[in-house]
C-alpha cells in the first residue's frame, strides 16, 4: 500500500444524478471525477459493480465478475454512434433523490436491445475485433454467465434451483443445445458485458488522468442465485437439488438483537484448496484489472464465519467454522505478486482475525461513528489510538449518515439502550470540543488529522444529510441502495471547504 496521506469518498454509481432514474457510467460520473480532483481528494471507493438481484443488493449478485447493465449510460452509447439522440430524448419522469430499479430496467432495457441490433451490423460489416477479443478474454466466467442470464429469462426468472433437473445439473447435452437454441440472446448478454467494461474502463482512465485511484469492493460470499454457484456447485456446500445446507451470517450485533441471516451459501474451502485456490485467484485476477486497490468485505469471515443451518430462520443458532486462513492468501500473492488490499475488520473481531490482518499486511478500517460507545473495538477507533497502516471513516454504506447517527431517535438505528446512545453522543460532544451542530464536518476534521494514511467519508457526510440519505438498513430488505445526490448539493461552499481541510491535513496533491 502507498503510505502517502490520501483522502476520498465514498459513493457508488448508481447514487450518481442523472435522468435516467438511476445514476451510470455516463457524464455525471465524469463530472464527480472532477469535482474529487478539484478538492484535493485522490480516493473514489464504490460497492460492488455486478448485476444486482434481490433486495437491489450490490452485495447479491448474479455474479462475482460481471458488471451492472443497469450502470451502462445510454448517453455514452448515443456518442457511440449505437443510439440517435432522439432514442434518448424523452425519458420518463423519474425522480431524482432516490433510484427506481424497475422503471430504470423497463426504460433501459429495450434501448440497449436496439443499441446491440445496430452493434451486431457492425460485427457484421467485419467491425467487431475489440468484441470478439473481450468475450475470448472472458470466456473463463462470461460464457457460463450470458448462458445462465439467457436461461433465467426462459425461465421466468425463478432461481436456478426450481428449474428442470438437466439444466440444474447442467447436462452437458443439453447446454449445448441451449446454447444453440438461445444464441441470439446470449450474445446480447455478451454485449451488454462488452458495453460495461468499455464505459467502465474509460471512466477509470479518465480518473487516472486526475490522479485519482479506484478503491472496489469484493464480498466475501456470492449470492445462491448466481451464475458462479450454479456453475461451480462442487465448490459450495449444497445438497442434491442445489439447496444450501448451511448459509452466511453474523451473530447478534450493532444492527440486530437476532443476528443476520444473508442467506449465501458457503464454500467448501477443502475443495477450493485442491485447485490451489483458482477460483478466488481468477476473482482477485478480475478485480484488479477493475480497480487499483480493493476492500475485501467480511474479511474475518477467512479466519472463521459463521455458519448457520440453512432451516434456521434467524442467525442465532450458529457456530464458528475456521476458514482458509493465510493459505488463501499466500496462494494469491504467488500467482498476482502484490495485492492492495482493504481488510473490512468490523464486526465481532478476535485477537486471531487481527493476526491474521496483520500479518498480512492489510490495513484495516477505523469508523468513527463506533468509536465513542460500547465497541468492543471503540478505543481502537478513537483517533488518538489510530495507526498508519489504516483507513479511517465517518462511516460505512451500511451505517446511518453522521448527522443521522447523532440526531436519530435513539434506539432507532441499532440495538443500542437510549441511555447508551445519550451517553455516545455526549462522549463525542467532548471529544470533538464542539456543540454538534456541524457535527458531520467535526467528524471529517477527525478523520482528515488521523494519522491513518487514508480517510474516507460518505458523500452523504460531505453534504451533511441525515437518515433519509442512509444508504442501507443491515437485516432490511426494502428500501436500500436508494439514494441519489442532485447535482446542485455540491455547492461552491462544500467545495472550498473540502479542499480547505484537504490542504490543512496534508492530504491533498500539493
Amino acid at each position: 500500500m502507498d503510505f502517502k496521506r490520501v483522502s476520498g469518498i465514498l459513493l457508488h454509481p448508481t447514487s450518481l444524478p442523472g435522468p435516467f432514474g438511476i445514476g451510470d457510467l455516463g457524464p455525471q460520473a465524469y463530472r464527480f471525477a472532477d469535482f474529487l480532483a478539484h478538492t484535493g481528494q485522490r480516493l473514489w471507493q464504490i460497492l460492488p459493480l455486478g448485476p444486482i438481484g434481490y433486495g437491489n443488493s450490490p452485495y447479491m449478485s448474479f455474479s462475482a465478475f460481471g458488471g451492472n447493465p443497469l450502470l451502462i449510460s445510454l448517453e455514452r452509447i448515443v456518442d457511440a454512434g449505437l443510439l440517435d439522440p432522439d432514442d434518448i430524448g424523452n425519458p420518463p419522469s423519474f425522480p431524482y433523490s432516490r433510484v427506481r430499479y424497475s422503471a430504470a430496467n423497463q426504460y433501459k432495457t429495450p434501448l440497449l436491445m436496439k443499441s446491440c441490433l445496430r452493434f451486431k451490423d457492425r460485427l457484421s460489416a467485419g467491425h467487431g475485433d475489440d468484441f470478439h477479443l473481450f468475450c475470448h478474454q472472458n470466456a473463463c466466467w462470461l460464457d457460463d454467465f450470458a448462458l445462465f442470464m439467457s436461461l433465467r429469462r426462459t425461465q421466468k426468472n425463478q432461481m436456478w434451483v426450481t428449474w428442470d433437473e438437466p439444466l440444474v445439473r447442467r447436462n452437458p447435452e443439453k447446454l449445448m443445445e441451449l446454447r444453440h437454441e438461445l444464441y441470439e440472446d446470449i450474445q446480447f448478454q455478451k454485449y451488454l458485458q462488452y458495453i460495461f467494461f468499455k464505459q467502465w474502463t474509460d471512466l477509470k482512465n479518465y480518473c487516472h488522468e486526475s490522479g485519482i485511484q479506484i478503491i472496489g469492493d469484493i464480498p466475501i460470499y456470492v449470492a445462491h442465485d448466481s451464475a458462479e454457484v450454479w456453475a461451480n456447485q462442487e465448490l459450495f456446500y449444497l445438497d442434491h437439488s442445489g439447496n444450501p445446507l448451511a448459509v452466511a451470517g453474523v451473530p447478534p450485533d450493532y444492527f440486530s438483537a437476532t443476528g443476520q441471516r444473508w442467506g449465501n451459501p458457503l464454500y467448501r474451502w477443502d475443495v477450493l484448496a485442491q485447485s490451489g485456490y483458482m477460483w478466488w485467484i481468477e476473482r482477485f485476477r478480475s478485480s484488479f484489472r477493475m480497480f487499483d486497490i480493493i476492500r475485501i468485505d467480511h474479511f474475518r469471515g477467512f479466519e472463521a464465519y459463521w455458519e448457520i443451518p440453512a432451516s434456521e430462520e434467524t442467525a442465532l443458532k450458529g457456530q464458528w467454522v475456521k476458514g482458509p486462513g493465510d493459505a488463501l492468501f499466500e496462494a494469491v500473492r504467488k500467482k498476482l505478486g502484490s495485492i492492495s488490499v482493504i481488510a473490512e475488520d468490523l464486526g465481532v473481531i478476535t485477537p486471531e482475525v487481527d493476526n491474521l490482518r496483520d500479518h498480512l499486511g492489510f490495513p484495516g478500517m477505523r469508523v468513527l461513528q463506533m468509536a465513542f460507545g460500547n465497541d468492543p473495538k471503540a478505543q481502537e477507533y478513537r483517533p488518538h489510538s489510530h495507526i498508519r497502516n489504516c483507513i479511517v471513516y465517518t462511516g460505512t454504506h451500511d451505517n446511518d449518515t453522521t448527522v443521522g447517527w447523532f440526531t436519530s431517535e435513539p434506539g432507532a438505528q441499532t440495538t443500542q439502550k437510549k441511555e447508551e446512545v445519550f451517553k455516545e453522543r455526549e462522549y463525542a460532544l467532548r471529544y470533538c470540543g464542539t456543540d454538534g451542530s456541524e457535527i458531520h464536518w467535526d467528524f471529517i476534521r477527525l478523520a482528515m488529522g488521523s494519522v491513518a494514511h487514508m480517510a474516507i467519508f460518505p458523500l452523504q457526510d460531505v453534504l451533511g444529510l441525515g437518515t433519509e440519505a442512509r444508504m442501507n438498513f443491515p437485516s432490511t430488505l426494502r428500501g436500500n441502495w436508494e439514494w441519489r445526490f442532485t447535482e446542485d448539493m455540491l455547492t461552491s461552499g462544500i467545495k472550498q471547504r473540502l479542499r480547505e481541510l484537504t490542504k490543512i491535513y496534508e492530504r491533498s496533491p500539493e
